[in-house]
This record gives C-alpha cells, sequence and structure tokens, in this order.
C-alpha cells in the first residue's frame, strides 16, 4: 500500500478508501490511485479487511440448474441487490451427481468467504424437514414450502391457481382441466394443488389431471388426450410451452381457443419468442424474487432476525385464449 501511496502521491489511508470504495475521494484522485494499482498489481488484502470488519461483503449462492427458467431473471435481481449493497456474489453450481441435501449445501458454503447464502431448489430436499441453519449465518431458501428455522421466498405458486381459477369460474367455466409438469416439480404441485381447491371449494367434480414435461411437445400429447373430453371448456396449464402445445393439439382436433376451449398459462415466457402472443397467462416478477431474497440474506446475519416465509403474488396477463362459456 506504502507504494501505491507514493506513486500516486497521496496517503495511505487515500489508498484505503479508494481500495474499499469509500466516498470522500475526488475523481481525479480516484483516477491516480486506481492507475497506480493497476500498475503495481496491487490487489486489497480482503483477507485483512474482513477481519477488521468481521464480514466478507459477499452472499453465496447455491443453485441446481442455472438455466431453467426463471433462475437467470432471479440471479439478475440477486446480483443487482449485491452491487447496491456494495457485496460480491460468490455462486455454486451444483451438479446432476451432488445430494439435494441443505446439510450438504451448507457445509458446501461454510468453507468458502461468505456471511450468508441464498439456495435455490426446484424439488424437495431430502433433509428439508430435519435441517438447521447454521448459527448467525443467514440462510434463505427459494421454494415454496415453509421452514421453521430459515426464511423462504418464491412467487406465489399457489396463489397464482387462485388468479387462473378465478378468472375462468367468473367467465362461467366449470369444467376446468390441469396439465402440470413433471411429479417432482414443487411448482406444478403448488398450482396443481391451488386448482384443485378452487374447484372443491365450490363443490365442482376434480377430474385427473394430465402432466407434461414442461415442453410443447409434452403440452400436445397433453391436449390431444383432452380433445376428446367434450364436456371440458377450459385448461389450465402449468406453464406457457405446454399451453402451446395444448392449444396446438385442440385446434388440430377441430376445438377452436377460445370459442370453444379456453387456455391458460403460467410465466409469460413467450413474448420474446412468439409473434402476436396471444395467450393469457400469469407473469411473476422473478427479478423481485431475487432482490428480496439478498436482502433477508444479509438481515439474517443479525443475532435479532425472524425469520419469514414471503410469497411474491403474479399478476394476470389477459390475451385473446379465454372466452365467456357460452
Amino acid at each position: 500500500m506504502a507504494d501505491v501511496a507514493e506513486r500516486a502521491g497521496v496517503s495511505q489511508q487515500t489508498v484505503s478508501r479508494v481500495a474499499n470504495g469509500q466516498p470522500n475521494v475526488s475523481e481525479s484522485t480516484r483516477r491516480a490511485v486506481q492507475k497506480a494499482m493497476d500498475e503495481l498489481g496491487f490487489r486489497p488484502n480482503f483477507a485483512g479487511r474482513s477481519l477488521r470488519s468481521g464480514r466478507y461483503r459477499s452472499v453465496g449462492l447455491c443453485i441446481y440448474n442455472i438455466t431453467q427458467f426463471g433462475n437467470l431473471s432471479t440471479l439478475d435481481g440477486i446480483m443487482t441487490a449485491a452491487r447496491e449493497h456494495g457485496d460480491a456474489i460468490t455462486m455454486v453450481e451444483m451438479g446432476d451427481d451432488d445430494p439435494v441435501s441443505l446439510e450438504y449445501m451448507t457445509k458446501r458454503m461454510l468453507t468458502l468467504p461468505v456471511d450468508a447464502m441464498i439456495m435455490s431448489m426446484s424439488i424437495k430436499a431430502e433433509d428439508f424437514d430435519t435441517f438447521r441453519p447454521s448459527p448467525g449465518f443467514g440462510t434463505v431458501l427459494l421454494t415454496m414450502y415453509e421452514h421453521p428455522h430459515c426464511t423462504t421466498v418464491d412467487s406465489d405458486q399457489y396463489g397464482c391457481s387462485m388468479l387462473v381459477m378465478d378468472h375462468l369460474l367468473s367467465r362461467g367455466h366449470r369444467q376446468v382441466r390441469f396439465v402440470g409438469g413433471p411429479s417432482y416439480s414443487v411448482d406444478s404441485n403448488f398450482r396443481e394443488q391451488g386448482w384443485r381447491d378452487a374447484l372443491e371449494v365450490r363443490g365442482i367434480d376434480v377430474a385427473e389431471p394430465l402432466r407434461g414435461d414442461w415442453t410443447a411437445d409434452s403440452g400436445y400429447e397433453a391436449g390431444a388426450a383432452l380433445a376428446a373430453d367434450k364436456d371440458m371448456t377450459a385448461v389450465y396449464v402449468a406453464n406457457d410451452q405446454m399451453a402451446l402445445g395444448v392449444i396446438a393439439a385442440l385446434e388440430d382436433a377441430g376445438r377452436r381457443v377460445p370459442e370453444d376451449v379456453s387456455v391458460v398459462g403460467v410465466d409469460d415466457s413467450l413474448s420474446a419468442s412468439v409473434p402476436h402472443n396471444r395467450l393469457t397467462t400469469v407473469r411473476f416478477d422473478l427479478f423481485s424474487r431475487g432482490r428480496r431474497a439478498f436482502e433477508q440474506a444479509l438481515l439474517g446475519t443479525s443475532p435479532n432476525y425472524h425469520v419469514q416465509q414471503i410469497r411474491i403474488a403474479g399478476t394476470l396477463v389477459e390475451r385473446q385464449t379465454v372466452a365467456d362459456l357460452r
């Protein structure tokens, strides 16, 4: 640090302010110090800084499939919040051979210089019910399942079904079928439960749901099977890609959408890839999901922190695939 200060013609205290990103340094001085640091190959001693402050100023993110829909938008929210707080994100992507275990993920993170962690899971961890977070180590789970000892943050997968079903039922539909994702999917299971509850509370019989694998092809298979059900007047589909397939199959079978059958999807993912997107769907604010998870992870390092179960409501986006029952 002394060499940097000498070359830049400033005090060591000023070098420290620049290295730590502190204010009260003129832009010209900041540039001069940064130039000297670059020329001398100087890097701040983050280990020493953490010893002085008691913080690493980094939050860990443990994720199983970063390319899965929604994860990139959530990551954007996490990264933006981290920048605003002057923190970094240390990301660990788990592989197919890694166990889906909160204890396992925690042990991985505790070997890294992080103050807290966010864990993202599309399925329920095998030790979810028995897991206890490390004291003082902020732990946030991105999941719909509530946990007594960890804050959980997620889009409201159950509530989105209430939005969809209220919309369809208010338009006169009673025979509403459901096409879900894989049986292991947390999101799909909560959406299915919302669909069931909305029908049962009104005394409407619940037909057997169909399942796909989130792809349009699997939606087409489900739609082809549903086309023969002449009593059905609406289909609630657990994501937009499968909804596209359902619509194609229904129309190939001579059933018009929405004149004969109304269709609603979830996630509002088609507008960037499908011209003249007409699908009624539910949109989630995944950026806010990430931002709130990061903020709760930081708060979770406080000894006085109380865990929360945070659910972010979706928004119904009405387009042209729902009509009144005639």
